[in-house]
């Protein structure tokens, strides 16, 4: 288990007011640690950007840059499709004809 993943997803929680009591005291004790205190820095200045009015100052271009990058990915229904439909190949016998 990745315990740094593990204490952004509660103070993520903590933030959105979406925490489990039992988590809420591993959130506090996580907010201790220096990476704790940059992932709530971080996640209150997303939520900041999220609410304001205006836009934030992108550099020219980014939205087309996004989109392109965008659309070069493949959708996650798409991957997730694709993963299962390709067969594992230790699964796979090899049966005579």
């Amino acid at each position: 288990m990745d315990t740094s993943k593990k204490n952004r997803e509660h103070i993520s929680a903590l933030i959105d007011g979406g925490i489990r009591d039992a988590d809420q005291e591993l959130a506090l004790a996580a907010l201790d640690t220096p990476d704790g205190r940059q992932a709530w820095d971080l996640y209150h200045h997303i939520g900041d950007i999220l609410r304001a009015e205006a836009s934030p100052d992108l550099s020219p271009g980014f939205a087309a840059k996004l989109a392109e990058r965008l659309s070069a990915e493949t959708a996650p229904g798409r991957r997730l499709a694709s993963a299962q439909e390709t067969p594992d190949p230790s699964a796979v016998s090899a049966s005579p004809r």
